[in-house]
C-alpha cells in the first residue's frame, strides 16, 4: 500500500489541496494526519473535509489542544491570536461539533499495522507530544525516539522534515503542508510503500497569493503569519 504522511497543515487548504492532487497521481490509498490540521491559517474546516474523502488515520497535535482549551474558556482568544493568527477562533466558528471532537480527542499517538510494516503515529516524539525534533537535535534525544518493534516512528510539529535512522526504527519526521519553515509556498510531506518500504521525501509548490490576502484581512497585525511565506523563496 503506498500512503501519504502529513502533518501540520495548519488551515492551509491551498497548500493541502496541491499536496492531495500530487498523492493521487502517485496512487497514494491512504493519509496518515499527525496533527494541526488548525491554528495560524483559516480554513481548517475545508482541510479537514479534504482529509475525510480519503481513508485516514488521524492523531492530534498541540494546536488541537489549545483549540479544546480555547472552546473550555481555559485560554483567552487574543492571547491566542497574537501568538497565532485568527486560525483558531476561526476552526471553532467553521467546524460542527462532532468535527471539533474528532479533532480534538484524536489519540496524541496511533500504532499500526500495514502489510508487514508497523508504523507510530507522533506529534512531537514518542515520549513528548510537544518535543521538538529538527535536523540538527542533538544525536542523543534521536536515539531516545528509537521504538522497538516498529519500522517508522512519523513525528512532526517542527515544521522540518528529515530522517534519522535508530537502531530498531527509521524516525520520520514529515515537515509540514501548511507551514514550512524551509521555504514559502513549498508544502512538505512523504510517502511509504508499505510493501517495499521504500520513502521518498516530497515538497510540492502552492500559490501563497490566497493566503496572503487572506491575512491581510484577518491578521494585518500579525507579521510572522506573512513572513514565513516569504522565506527562502526566489
Amino acid at each position: 500500500m503506498k500512503i501519504a504522511v502529513i502533518s501540520d497543515i495548519h488551515g492551509n487548504d491551498t497548500a493541502l489541496d496541491e499536496v492531495l492532487k500530487a498523492a493521487r497521481k502517485e496512487k497514494v490509498e491512504k493519509l496518515l494526519v499527525l496533527g494541526d490540521i488548525c491554528g495560524y491559517y483559516y480554513h481548517a474546516d475545508k482541510a479537514l473535509h479534504m482529509i475525510e474523502a480519503w481513508d485516514h488515520e488521524f492523531i492530534r497535535g498541540n494546536h488541537e489542544r489549545i483549540l479544546l482549551q480555547m472552546k473550555n474558556g481555559q485560554i483567552e482568544e487574543q492571547t491566542i491570536r497574537k501568538k497565532y493568527g485568527s486560525g483558531h477562533r476561526l476552526a471553532l466558528e467553521n467546524l460542527s461539533e462532532s468535527e471539533i471532537k474528532k479533532i480534538t480527542q484524536a489519540p496524541d499517538q496511533l500504532k499500526l499495522q500495514l502489510d508487514n510494516t508497523v508504523i507510530l503515529m507522533c506529534h512531537g516524539s514518542p515520549i513528548n507530544a510537544d518535543q521538538y525534533l529538527y535536523p540538527d537535535s542533538d544525536g542523543l534525544l534521536l536515539n531516545n525516539c528509537d521504538v522497538e518493534g516498529v519500522n517508522f516512528v512519523l513525528v512532526g510539529h517542527s515544521h522540518y522534515p528529515f530522517l534519522f535512522q535508530n537502531k530498531s526504527s527509521l524516525l520520520i519526521n514529515a515537515g509540514s503542508v501548511g507551514q514550512s519553515r524551509i521555504a514559502g509556498g513549498q508544502a512538505s510531506w512523504v510517502t511509504i510503500n508499505t510493501a517495499n518500504r521504500v520513502i521518498e521525501m516530497r515538497s510540492t509548490p502552492y500559490s501563497t497569493e490566497k493566503l496572503e490576502r487572506e491575512i491581510e484581512v484577518n491578521d494585518p497585525d500579525v507579521p510572522y503569519l506573512r513572513e514565513i511565506l516569504k522565506r527562502n523563496r526566489n
